[in-house]
């Protein structure tokens, strides 16, 4: 062979991955806030810890993906909204044990390097960012030819917070008597998608594009609606009330949630008929004949946040959430456990 090859000829890009470091910049300089040291595209990325605030700060990390969920973003050509679900899923984690998220890194791998839809990507997560309060700082895009079917790719995010040690949410107060709150959901978030898929592309066979009337909008509409973040609210409802335990409700359902959360002695009881469940889980239950159990260990059923509160603070608790303009109700309360029993029982 005559030619002298080039990375290029491998399948890699490198003067078009330079060109989108350059392109992002703007998107990621529109999420800075107080700390951020320097510009993207350097080897690390920096930021100031300022601890004025806090007696003993304690930080507070995450790391998470989306999952299948991407399988319909590549279906529907759509990747903006991907984006906000890969930083909701990482800080609300860190969102839940009381943590402030300061900053946020991601990591995009593609076969084939396309720069209109990583932009579109990373526009996203620079949306959810702005809606977390933190900092996109930096992230790496690697294009790994033959890895990859065509037009897909895969997405992991990074999150950094900060808390007072002493005002760690941990569960470790919760008592008997206590009363949880249950917080709606934006819809399906980014668990369960591997169902999901199952039921309505191999089952019902619909495509994204299909109208679904239980739904009035279309499958991809309701599909690809991002997952809700829930950093601000919690910020707010931890600020001046007695919250002693928060879950999100992400893969594992309620069960697998609420119980990591409470003392080994305590117990939970939910009552299943305590708030609204969006149309969509019960045009998914149907169609795919899940039963009660399977659903609730699947998806988090219009719930995506759960806080646990002393009961004189009921009242206190569910005006700020309204005030928030959230959705919240009561929805069962904790119990003292009996051993060898379920931590978690349906009422």
């Amino acid at each position: 062979m005559d030619k002298s090859l080039t990375y290029a000829d491998a399948g890699v890009d490198i003067d078009k991955a330079n060109l989108l470091v350059k392109n992002i910049k703007d998107i990621a300089k529109s999420t800075y806030r107080s700390g951020v040291m320097g510009d993207i595209g350097g080897f690390g990325s920096l930021f100031s810890l300022n601890t004025a605030r806090y007696d003993r700060p304690v930080l507070v990390s995450s790391t998470d993906g989306v999952g299948t969920k991407l399988k319909l973003a590549f279906m529907a050509g759509q990747h903006d909204t991907i984006g906000i679900d890969l930083v909701a899923m990482c800080v609300n984690d860190i969102a839940v044990q009381g943590a402030a998220p300061l900053f946020f890194l991601d990591y995009i791998s593609m076969g084939k390097l396309d720069n209109d839809v990583a932009m579109s990507i990373i526009s996203g997560i620079g949306e959810g960012c702005k809606q977390a309060k933190c900092a996109l700082i930096g992230g790496e895009t690697a294009e790994m030819p033959g890895l990859y079917a065509e037009n897909e790719y895969d997405l992991a995010g990074f999150t950094v917070g900060i808390v007072d040690n002493d005002k760690i949410i941990d569960g470790s107060e919760i008592h008997v008597g206590n009363q949880l709150i249950g917080i709606a959901s934006s819809g399906l978030h980014s668990n369960g998608y591997s169902l999901v898929r199952k039921i309505c592309l191999e089952v019902l066979k619909l495509e994204l594009d299909s109208h679904i009337p239980e739904l009035d909008k279309t499958l991809g509409e309701e599909l690809l609606t991002p997952t809700k973040i829930y950093v601000h609210t919690i910020q707010s409802m931890i600020k001046n009330l007695p919250v002693l335990g928060l879950s999100h409700i992400t893969g594992g359902g309620f069960e697998d949630n609420l119980t990591r959360v409470i003392p080994k002695a305590c117990g939970i009881v939910l009552r299943k008929r305590s708030w609204d469940v969006p149309p969509v889980f019960a045009f998914l239950q149907k169609a795919g004949k899940v039963k009660d159990h399977e659903m609730m260990r699947t998806f988090n059923n219009g719930l995506g946040l759960v806080a646990i509160v002393p009961e004189k603070a009921v009242q206190d608790v569910l005006e700020r959430l309204n005030v928030l303009g959230e959705n919240a109700c009561v929805i069962g309360e904790i119990v003292e456990r009996i051993e060898d029993q379920d931590r978690l029982k349906w009422t």
